[in-house]
């Protein structure tokens, strides 16, 4: 942790209210996210001029947003070492900080819906949560996965290294690095959904793993397994005789669908057993049976019931981009600058995941990183108007904001820090989803859309994983630019919020 982070953190505290006015702290990707006692003793001013601020959010109730990039987790970390230091040297008054200041995530979420200030349907707003907690903490290897793929893609594109022919055991093992992490995670996700549904997340984690272990990958190879073929998909299903019950064989390598669904059921099983059997005997009875009862359930019931629900999603979307190909590229970059702000896109980013997995390649990444660079695009113009105007404040969070965007291809830092705080933007930055949509139609209408075969934050790296290459960068430099001149030539800030800006 650097001297800077940490006196940001201090600045940060003090424009909060300090220790005392924190009920609850953590963190999500690029955002510190408060609960606080007092939602309006926080000096917003001084907490937008910090330099590593990119933008402040308060929301309703007593939470508070404050968005700060790629360095939140370090920026956690000093915030939550102060918070303890005050507490120490009886800074804090506030007898229940202690305990709250250090709650999870999973707690926060259930004292505000408890309060009635997270969404009127709490099982709706559950699923999303369930969903977005289940990959959030893996968007790290995620992304570095993901670039691994576009170095070998650039390789291949320049014709350095075959990557579709034979390849060498160098490039065989480079393959390994990027192909670990989509062949694990399953159990990657299994995981995170258990921690978030408080269950024993080793315990989610191995059940999924028996499932990709080599010995029940052997099964496919036995005499009495029969193979069925799948006239549809053009696919060749094994079915083994378990104790004379017939267990539809699956790959379930990168598959998200099953594990998801198996740790909801394991929640309830792990529940009920912890329920009904002794406190004393819970460390060797809770777990055995939930291995016997779920592994089985799964292998039988659960795995093939998710394969087949990934599969058709993917199909049935697969019709809708073969079908109606303008339809798809408009619609999803229209969708996405309204999704991403409410946590509503992680079902599209599980099925992209499923249709890699099942069809081979993914056919939905091409239009939203149409929308994310629309959303750069907007921040770039932005960051044009802050040079202009020689806003040092403001171009320090957009300049951020677009970093992390064209290098990294997350967009909640432009979203948060820049336009959900700006009634303009929007208006600016959707005639660009558009463009980038409509270029990305004709042109890829004579491809049959834009494809890859990789899961990709849609970044200027990753430029490479798409085909064809040419009409992806043309679509998303359309999307770019329209919003970028837009807010140059009009501006995002209505006359109130330029004045009040200026002040």
């Amino acid at each position: 942790m650097s001297n800077g982070n940490k006196s940001s953190a201090e600045k940060i505290l003090e424009g909060i209210g300090g220790a005392a006015n924190i009920k609850f702290l953590t963190c999500c990707a690029t955002r510190l996210r408060f609960e606080l006692n007092d939602n309006s003793i926080v000096d917003k001013a001084a907490l937008d001029a910090i330099p590593d601020v990119m933008g402040c959010v308060p929301q309703s109730g007593e939470r508070y947003q404050i968005v700060v990039g790629g360095g939140v987790a370090t920026m956690h970390s000093a915030l939550q070492q102060l918070i303890e230091d005050s507490k120490a040297s009886g800074g804090a008054d506030n007898t229940n900080t202690k305990t709250e200041a250090a709650a999870s995530n999973d707690d926060v979420k259930a004292s505000l819906r408890s309060g009635g200030v997270r969404g009127k349907v709490a099982w709706v707003d559950g699923f999303f949560e369930y969903l977005s907690d289940s990959f959030r903490p893996i968007l790290g290897i995620l992304l570095g996965a993901s670039l691994i793929i576009a170095l070998c893609a650039v390789l291949d594109a320049l014709h350095i290294v075959d990557f579709r022919g034979d390849k060498s055991a160098g490039w065989i093992f480079v393959d390994s690095m990027w192909h670990s992490v989509f062949y694990f995670l399953p159990i990657m996700v299994a995981y995170n959904a258990s921690k978030k549904l408080k269950v024993d997340p080793w315990l989610g984690a191995a059940i999924m793993g028996a499932l990709m272990t080599p010995d029940f990958q052997k099964l496919t190879s036995l005499a009495s397994t029969t193979s069925i073929k799948d006239t549809t998909l053009g696919t060749v299903s094994h079915v083994a005789h378990v104790f004379g019950l017939p267990m539809q064989l699956n790959d379930y390598s990168g598959n998200v669908f099953v594990p998801l669904i198996m740790v909801a059921v394991l929640a309830l099983v792990y529940r009920f057993l912890k329920k009904i059997i002794p406190d004393n005997l819970h460390m060797v009875f809770v777990p055995f049976l939930s291995l016997i009862i779920m592994i089985p359930l799964t292998a039988f019931l659960i795995g093939p019931l998710g394969v087949w629900i990934g599969t058709y999603l993917g199909l049935g979307l697969a019709w809708l981009n073969t079908n109606a190909p303008f339809v798809f590229a408009i619609l999803i970059p229209l969708l996405y600058p309204f999704l991403v702000p409410l946590g509503l896109h992680w079902p599209l980013n599980a099925l992209m995941l499923m249709n890699i997995q099942t069809l081979g390649y993914d056919f939905i990444q091409g239009p939203m990183g149409v929308w994310n660079f629309a959303c750069f695009g907007a921040t770039a113009g932005v960051l044009l108007i802050s040079l202009r105007e020689k806003d040092a404040t403001m171009r320090q969070t957009a300049s951020g904001a677009l970093a992390a965007g064209l290098f990294g291809g997350i967009s909640e830092p432009s979203l948060y820090g820049i336009h959900l705080r700006f009634k303009k933007v929007y208006s600016r930055l959707l005639p660009g989803c558009l463009a980038g949509g409509v270029t990305l139609a004709i042109l890829g209408s004579m491809y049959g859309s834009v494809k890859t075969q990789a899961f990709a934050f849609t970044s200027l790296l990753t430029i490479p994983v798409f085909h064809p290459m040419w009409v992806y960068a043309v679509s998303i430099a359309v999307a770019f630019v329209v919003p970028m001149v837009l807010i140059f030539i009009f501006d995002y800030r209505t006359a109130e919020e330029k004045a009040e800006h200026k002040e």
